[in-house]
């Protein structure tokens, strides 16, 4: 089983309208409420390529009864942990020429007790899942080190944990060497204070991680494809010329696409391959954190990973 960790869900909440005007009164177009979340689109993602799959995470209020009714709907398994606050919304407002504004609520602040029934439910799910993914930031009241020890209780079970996260929760992670990574430049960035200007500095950068101890690192070069690093060497991943419908969603479907790679044993090649082909497909679909498993099939011939 891959358990999927979206510690701070939101409702999406995707505004299309004209104009963005300050201090009056706007009318949208259109509305779409989705429920939100890397750890989310994780899990579909994997569920749809057939893994046996379940995620969980902190849900609270109505809007947390949204999230897992929906997830239901979606065919996710999810096991979810309660909270007295509020799940949060995220809203994302586009107008006619292009921009989207975004504003982001925090989420509920977590009590001691409810991080302690995490803790709990994590241990118990840890016990039948095969592979760990975290993806996404964690609500108020946990702390930066909480991937970390999640990561450090996953290994001493035997087990991969994938960490996909930014800030201090990635600075703190990598510390616990988790299986496998993949920042994006302005993460790398923010994390070893210094410019990532070409694909020269992303393999250096690459080969720093490897340093570090983690055993699987990768960093997009966008449509360019990747570069990843592990023990058997540096590898260049391509992907096909596509018409991109939308790419949000796409760095979170690699990860998927390398949660069912670690959970099928795949060798590191073959694991690259499948998760490029899911991040590929989910830049050809209107919704966000989507694939279809035959566009993921037919894209696999089409990807090559070569060692540098």
């Amino acid at each position: 089983m891959i358990l999927v960790l979206n510690l701070n869900a939101s409702i999406d909440k995707r505004y299309t309208l004209k104009d963005l005007v300050k201090g009056e009164v706007q009318r949208a177009d259109a509305v779409d409420n989705t429920p939100g979340g890397k750890g989310l689109h994780v899990a579909n993602v994997d569920t749809i390529l057939g893994e046996d799959t379940l995620v969980t995470g902190w849900l609270g209020g109505k809007p947390g009864e949204f999230i897992a009714e929906r997830v239901r709907d979606y065919g996710i398994r999810g096991d979810f942990v309660p909270v007295a606050g509020e799940t949060r919304s995220c809203l994302a407002i586009i107008t006619e020429d292009g921009a989207q504004t975004e504003i982001l609520e925090p989420g509920p602040t977590i009590s001691p007790d409810e991080l302690a029934a995490f803790r709990g439910k994590f241990r118990a799910l840890l016990a039948k899942a095969d592979v760990v993914v975290a993806s996404g930031s964690m609500p108020r009241g946990v702390p930066d080190t909480f991937y970390a020890e999640l990561i450090r209780e996953t290994h001493a079970a035997a087990k991969p944990f994938l960490l996909d996260t930014s800030g201090k929760r990635l600075e703190e992670g990598i510390k616990a060497k988790p299986d496998f990574i993949k920042p994006n430049k302005d993460e790398i960035e923010a994390l070893r204070g210094r410019p990532v200007e070409d694909e020269a500095a992303v393999v250096r950068e690459v080969q720093a991680f490897l340093d570090d101890g983690i055993p699987l690192a990768v960093v997009s070069l966008g449509a360019a494809g990747s570069i990843a690093g592990c023990k058997e060497g540096l590898f260049r991943i391509t992907v096909p010329h596509i018409d991109c419908v939308n790419p949000v969603g796409s760095g979170d479907s690699f990860v998927a696409g390398a949660a069912a790679g670690f959970a099928r044993h795949l060798p590191v090649p073959e694991l690259l391959r499948l998760a490029a082909a899911c991040g590929t497909a989910n830049a050809m679909e209107a919704e966000s954190g989507f694939v279809r498993k035959e566009t993921v099939e037919s894209l696999l011939p089409q990807i090559t990973v070569t060692q540098l």
